[in-house]
């Protein structure tokens, strides 16, 4: 007997409600065509992951940074158009940026 059974069982009168329609976020950023470069690198024997060709306005580069700097409790900065986080968080950063709407590649290892 699986979750949906047993809760027919508890709740006979209820019926569930279907969506199929996706939730559309919409956090202000603007999404572009070309997709954004993540690779990793080390710096000074640190690594550190380096997020290259967005092309959206300085405003939309500090909400892009701050946003994974939150989302990942980690340490970051952009400059001259490139985003800087600390450490490899390549793999949540693409999934994170994937659910936003954006286009990703993985450069590299």
């Amino acid at each position: 007997m699986d979750l949906q059974d047993q809760l027919k069982n508890l709740f006979p009168d209820h019926e569930p409600e279907e969506t199929d329609e996706k939730e559309d976020i919409d956090h202000g950023l603007w999404l572009q065509d070309d997709p954004i470069i993540c690779k990793y690198e080390k710096r000074k024997g640190k690594p550190i992951t380096i997020l290259e060709g967005y092309t959206g306005a300085n405003e939309d580069f500090k909400e892009l940074t701050k946003m994974l700097k939150k989302d990942l409790s980690v340490g970051g900065s952009f400059k001259n158009d490139v985003i800087i986080i600390q450490g490899d968080y390549r793999d949540k950063i693409m999934t994170t940026l994937k659910s936003l709407g954006f286009n990703v590649k993985r450069v590299g290892g």
